[in-house]
């Protein structure tokens, strides 16, 4: 494990925010169990709560505690697409965090194929919440420098990298019904 995810885990451990690189942009991240990480999470977007976050995880049994049972053809279809660029809106167990549905009784989540990520996922041991690294209203960073121009020093740490090949952000489909929510 190299030492910029050493530092990354860490400052997660300690209920920091970090930025890393995504298949397509930054993110930012957090201890998806942390309450005041993600407040401050939200607070650094200026975005509002309600809206809900993703999880992203290096493989499926991270994001497994937070999430329902889906029927077997949904979760087929789901889970044939990762990893990759494919976030799902999969029903999520009634306990799981606000913070992290939002108003909603569906969570976010993807299994991503980035590397870096991955990796820091799995030295993390569970998943993180991943919402773009962007004021909310502005573009997302594609590139560290961009994050520092954003956030200057309110991120707690950048994991320095690079973003993957997509264009965009990821697309968002509903688990349940495979329908497109955001292309």
């Amino acid at each position: 494990m190299s030492s910029s995810i050493e530092q990354a885990v860490e400052v997660l451990r300690n209920g920091g925010v970090v930025a890393y690189p995504t298949e397509a942009v930054y993110g930012l991240g957090c201890d998806p169990d942390n309450s005041r990480a993600i407040e401050k999470i939200l607070a650094l977007k200026q975005r509002e709560r309600n809206k809900g976050l993703i999880l992203i995880a290096s493989e499926v049994g991270q994001v497994a505690p937070y999430l329902d049972e889906l029927p077997e053809e949904a979760r087929h279809r789901v889970l044939a697409s990762w990893p990759g660029p494919f976030t799902w809106l999969w029903p999520a167990k009634a306990d799981t965090s606000e913070w992290l549905r939002g108003d909603f009784t569906t969570l976010a989540v993807r299994v991503t194929a980035h590397p870096q990520v991955r990796e820091l996922c799995q030295a993390f041991g569970k998943p993180l919440v991943s919402t773009s690294a962007n004021l909310s209203g502005q573009p997302p960073a594609r590139t560290a420098a961009q994050v520092r121009e954003q956030f200057g020093q309110q991120v707690d740490f950048v994991l320095e990298g690079e973003v993957g090949p997509h264009s965009s952000p990821t697309e968002i489909r509903d688990a349940l019904s495979g329908e497109l929510i955001r292309g």
